[in-house]
């Protein structure tokens, strides 16, 4: 195809798989991300030198928040598809770094939108969360629940997108779609997720803190999983829905051509059993320090993914068992961490 696509957050988890997968199946790619230190950017680096060495590939270093720059982009590349990914993630930052949330969240995707808007796009899919469902609490979350009791700074300029995608899409006419990723884990993901931080503690023999003494459920769902969810949402633009009644809304679609989808495995876990599996990968037995609920967090969620599945025919569907090991072998190799043979074991110690 001649025509880019540009994937905003190239550099981010999500953003380099799906950037990847697009350039597997033959897609021109426009990468765009700014390498901000808000984790350690020697892996943002080394996720976007594996999409360099591919072709097809272009890379834009870009703040979200420079207009100009934004403008830029779309005048220069003039991609039909916009997968937007990049924003600034984290619940718990969101309580000291406001401001980051609204520079980038709020500020830099009206800039997408305009870049939408101004040079006819034909359809953007944007990431939203889970975190959304705030104080819900029925479960599995859908998409046809109100999502107005946000817990947190981010959660709310994640729904702040998606009402700004709404009010273009009835504007301009433009396809839109929100996805609202569930605690997505897997190679290559963030040093601030609990996976990554509970790894890497048990590697170096410090304890793991679990929050809400260990009392939570998430629906974690596997990168590859997701990153297909987000491909066959971005190759189906949403038409209006003629049928939408203003007078009883359903909140996942509308007139305009806009759509919400919930991407999660649905198959909600215990935060024990989350970590127990990481404990048989490993090898090792963690130390756990029960620590209270924090901030903003929630102690379940649970994904309804019906509308994906009827939209596009797909259904996450890796297990934690199966996620977790890949996760932990990407870790190894990136990080040179060394097996572990039990004592008693034949070559006791470090396996090279």
């Amino acid at each position: 195809m001649s025509t880019p696509i540009l994937v905003t957050g190239a550099a981010g988890f999500i953003g380099y798989h799906t950037a990847e997968r697009l350039l597997v199946r033959g897609n021109q790619v426009v990468g765009l991300d700014n390498l901000n230190p808000y984790y350690d950017p020697a892996l943002k680096e080394a996720r976007l030198a594996r999409l360099q060495a591919r072709s097809g590939f272009s890379f834009r270093r870009v703040e979200l928040a420079d207009r100009e720059a934004v403008e830029a982009v779309f005048e220069g590349d003039r991609p039909e598809v916009v997968i937007h990914l990049a924003a600034q993630a984290g619940v718990r930052y969101s309580l000291t770094n406001p401001h980051a949330y609204a520079h980038s969240n709020l500020t830099g995707f009206l800039h997408i939108l305009e870049g939408c808007r101004r040079h006819q796009v034909r359809h953007l899919v944007y990431a939203s969360t889970s975190s959304v469902y705030g104080a819900n609490t029925g479960m599995p979350f859908s998409e046809r629940h109100g999502v107005n009791h946000p817990l947190t700074l981010y959660a709310a300029t994640k729904r702040a997108n998606e009402l700004m995608a709404h009010s273009y899409s009835h504007l301009y006419g433009i396809p839109m779609s929100g996805l609202r990723f569930f605690t997505v884990y897997g190679p290559w993901g963030r040093p601030d997720m609990a996976l990554f931080l509970f790894t890497k503690a048990i590697l170096e023999g410090r304890p793991i803190d679990v929050f809400n003494e260990g009392r939570m459920r998430r629906d974690f769902t596997y990168v590859d999983d997701l990153v297909e969810g987000v491909i066959r949402v971005a190759d189906r633009p949403p038409k209006g829905d003629p049928a939408w009644d203003g007078n009883a809304p359903d909140p996942s679609r509308s007139a305009a051509p806009w759509r919400i989808y919930n991407i999660g495995n649905s198959q909600p876990t215990d935060l024990f059993r989350y970590i127990e599996v990481l404990e048989e990968c490993l090898g090792r037995k963690a130390e756990r320090r029960l620590l209270p609920m924090q901030p903003g967090d929630v102690p379940a969620t649970w994904a309804d993914v019906s509308l994906l599945d009827e939209a596009v025919g797909y259904r996450p569907a890796t297990t934690i068992e199966e996620g977790v090991a890949k996760f932990v072998a990407w870790y190894r190799e990136y990080y040179g961490v060394p097996e572990w043979i039990p004592p008693g074991d034949a070559g006791q110690g470090f396996e090279y």
